[in-house]
């Protein structure tokens, strides 16, 4: 047994006993303490004493890898050795540890692989999980594997989770009611005052502004929150030149190299001041010494996937009150400081109370592989503090399912265990796992690291630039990124092969993001991709002119995505490695200007058209069906009705109207709904709707009318009228009633009104002119000779002097010509 050392006299000392009784007894508890209760590095330490620990190791859990190598560091310190010896980390691209390591401190995501390599997790026998509230989806994974572990394999397992501003009785609940451990915390008076950002001022104008402010009237450093890289360097680029000499301005942010981020939080040199630009990252569980004054912004700037995009995009939101008040804790870690928010004071009430866990919000493929991994079918079953949201978990197997990762039992499939073992996102790990088959494993890794570091090999979209850069950086972070490229080539599973020539970049991304193959369309820089999204990218970009991309990273709204990592393919390549995933199919269009269907073969990948091509038009059954399909999308119209099928159309319908059933409706909707029983069988079986004649769409027409009404349409709704002059004259079904439109001369020496329908229905007479202009409408032709007749003979003497104008037309001879033959 280890004896354990003198501690400093921090406020997380008094719950030490409670926590070591807790421990031994049923070895599990919550530890609830504010900052600069000293929680990270005394309580390893203060475990090393304990019987239950034998020969094991304590796991130390950070959310970031900042915070676990200065909490490793910090606790080699109070032991008065080097990092690496009784206390050591391990993180990606970085390890200090030994065989004399007992306290290893891991970045969250760490555990979880460890679970899955070795489900008994032997020679762990505690395991920590700091900074708990800050709800990572690797730090809530962890949890619930771990007391899975521990409910099944190892009872002897210690858990403890510690956090600052989280519900305890929560968390408690979770690990089998463990109890909960309050600790006072040690800060020192922060006075937080409010001074509201204008809405027309730049939040790095603002930042900038209020710093220079500070630094003339506060002693001091100051650690300024800001939302991300790019804020942080707008606001250096307002800073420089325009601060004192004493002054540094430093930079903090996730991308950054270990060293300069080590640098960003070491304490100033004796007579200086720093100014430290720092994102989340600078939350919790580092202390930058020196700060007595924050300023923060008020933003943060979060992951959220979205399910029906499969698009993870960082969005910008408003704090929570927890985070704004760790970030103001910060100013009072070593003396009284002050903490500056650049919003007014009520707002803070409406802030939300905690920054919404990571697992509600993120994409869970990594989380659905490694439960298939662990033998969990269904996520849900584990015991995590908030659930995984449906939508998500749908989407992840089914995106597993599609790269071969899982079966259709969600088991892992062999696919799926090489995948597992590169510990990569889904995606890049089914890319190098292909690649490898291939003999490419090596550039795949390179692309794998750089796109899952972010800053390697700058911020150029063109990701081939962008590795160009990183293979020729001679820097520590990107030695030790090729280290870890190497390490995850030797890792794949597949047989490798040397290959002749490397493989271009779009060519290996194609395997991660088939559905982000993106197709230029229209302006430049502007592309459709495979899943039916816009992106774009600068119009100056050396890729905007480029007629396909494969898609690594898109930010921003997944409407408009912007385009911040892509490579340039070509469609050989798209059809060479997406052969299967590319749709033929043939698609029957009706041409409204050639007035006839045509066929175009259609090759499309998603949502992007790749080619089309026209084939010869369809013939017989065939282009009758496509004739009748372009009728019910363009309507009857689109028919070369001529003179003989309209006027039976007219006169079936004022048949239907007057009569009823059984005569036929041929209306639009009712001849649309009814097309395959009376066009279908007189089309011609072409695909020229030119080619259906007048007469075949009569006799479709007539084909409706029962077979024992067919000879009653000629003696109800006669085609013409014989007049008293011996014309045949048509008569015009199309409206309300039948109209005769008829040179009043026509209808001389007739005494009846003409009729139809044995005599039943009388017709509208259109009487006109000699030059057949109408002169009156009437249904009571003895009444208008009896009547009008007067007034229009003396009208028309006058204007067609040379006609027959009798004064009793019911005596006069009906004439075809200006005047009777006799």
């Amino acid at each position: 047994m280890r004896s354990v050392p003198a501690l400093p006299d921090l406020p997380v000392v008094e719950c030490l006993p409670a926590l070591r009784a807790a421990l031994a007894g049923d070895g599990a508890a919550v530890l609830v303490a504010p900052p600069g209760a000293g929680k990270t590095t005394l309580v390893p330490l203060a475990l090393l004493g304990e019987a239950w620990l034998g020969d094991g190791i304590i796991l130390l859990l950070e959310p970031r890898r900042l915070a676990a190598r200065a909490a490793a560091r910090r606790m080699a310190v109070l032991l008065g050795e080097n990092t690496g010896e009784t206390v050591g980390y391990v993180m990606r691209m970085d390890r200090k540890a030994s065989a004399k390591t007992r306290v290893l401190v891991v970045t969250e995501g760490v555990l979880a692989r460890m679970i899955l390599d070795d489900p008994e997790l032997k020679g762990v026998s505690a395991v920590i999980f700091d900074e708990f509230h800050e709800r990572s989806l690797d730090g809530d994974f962890g949890l619930a594997l771990a007391l899975d572990v521990r409910n099944g394999l190892r009872t002897d397992l210690r858990l403890l989770v510690m956090s600052a501003t989280l519900d305890g009785a929560r968390v408690a609940k979770l690990l089998s009611n463990a109890p909960v451990i309050e600790s006072a915390g040690r800060g020192f008076p922060v006075d937080i005052r409010y001074h509201e950002r204008s809405a027309n001022e730049a939040l790095e104008e603002a930042m900038a502004r209020q710093i220079r402010t500070v630094l003339a009237s506060e002693t001091g450093s100051v650690l300024a929150f800001l939302p991300g890289q790019r804020e942080i360097e707008r606001t250096a680029e307002r800073l420089d030149g325009r601060v004192s000499a004493d002054v540094e301005v430093m930079k903090l942010f996730g991308a950054m190299d270990g060293k300069a981020q080590d640098a960003a939080i070491r304490p100033a040199p004796a007579g200086r001041r720093k100014v430290v630009l720092a994102t989340a990252i600078a939350e919790t569980s580092i202390t930058i010494d020196g700060v007595r004054v924050v300023i923060d912004c008020g933003y943060s700037r979060l992951p959220k996937f979205e399910p029906a995009t499969g698009l993870t995009r960082l969005e910008t939101v408003r704090v929570s009150r927890a985070s704004a008040d760790q970030r103001a804790g910060r100013a009072g870690r070593t003396e009284p400081g002050a903490a500056i928010r650049l919003w007014r004071a009520e707002q803070t009430a409406s802030l939300p109370a905690f920054t919404p866990p990571e697992i509600l919000e993120a994409d869970l493929s990594g989380l659905m592989l490694d439960c298939a991994a662990f033998g969990v079918t269904n996520p849900a079953r584990l015991a995590f503090l908030d659930p995984p949201p449906k939508a998500a978990l749908e989407t992840a197997r089914a995106l597993l399912l599609d790269l071969g990762a899982i079966d259709a039992d969600a088991r892992l499939t062999a696919d799926g265990e090489a995948m597992r073992k590169l510990a990569l996102p889904v995606r890049l790990a089914h890319m190098v796992a292909k690649a490898s088959a291939r003999g490419s494993a090596g550039r795949a890794s390179e692309l794998a690291v750089l796109l899952t570091e972010r800053g390697l090999g700058g911020s150029d979209p063109d990701l081939d630039a962008r590795l160009d850069r990183f293979r020729r950086d001679r820097g520590q972070r990107a030695e030790s990124a090729r280290i870890l490229a190497r390490r995850i080539a030797g890792s794949a599973t597949e047989p490798r092969r040397a290959v002749a020539d490397e493989p271009t970049s779009g060519l290996l991304l194609l395997e991660a993001w088939p559905d982000r193959v993106a197709r230029a369309r229209g302006e430049r820089g502007r592309f459709v991709l495979a899943n039916g999204r816009g992106a774009e990218i600068d119009a100056s970009d050396r890729l905007a002119g480029e007629e396909f991309l494969v898609v690594a990273d898109l930010q921003g709204k997944a409407r408009n995505a912007r385009i911040a990592a892509a490579a340039r393919i070509t469609e050989a390549d798209i059809v060479d490695r997406l052969g299967e995933r590319i749709g033929v199919r043939s698609e029957t269009m009706f041409d409204t200007e050639r007035k006839s269907v045509r066929t175009r073969e259609t090759r499309r990948l998603g949502a992007i058209t790749l080619g089309e091509r026209l084939l010869p038009p369809p013939t017989g059954v065939e282009a009758d069906q496509a004739i009748l399909e372009a009728i019910r999308v363009h309507g009857l119209a689109i028919l070369p009705w001529g003179k003989t099928s309209t006027a039976l159309r007219h006169r079936l319908g004022w048949l239907h109207r007057g009569l009823g059933t059984p005569w036929p409706d041929v209306a639009d909707n009712a001849l649309l709904t009814r097309l395959e029983d009376w066009l279908a069988p007189f089309l011609p079986g072409s695909a020229a709707v030119v080619d259906i004649s007048d007469r075949a769409l009569a006799d479709g027409l007539a084909s409706l009318v029962p077979y024992e009404l067919q000879n009653s349409i000629g003696r109800l709704a006669p085609t013409h009228y014989d007049a008293p002059s011996g014309s045949r004259v048509p008569i015009e079904y199309s409206g309300e009633e039948p109209v005769l439109a008829i040179r009043v001369q026509e209808l001389f020496g007739l005494a009846e009104h003409p009729a139809i329908v044995e005599g039943r229905v009388p017709l509208t007479l259109e009487l006109l002119s000699p030059a057949n202009r109408p002169i009156q409408t009437t249904r009571d032709l003895p009444g208008f000779w009896r009547g009008s007749w007067r007034d229009v003979r003396s009208d028309m003497r006058g204007r067609y002097p040379k006609h027959y104008w009798p004064e009793d037309p019911r005596a006069a001879e009906a004439t075809a010509r200006a005047k009777p033959r006799r």
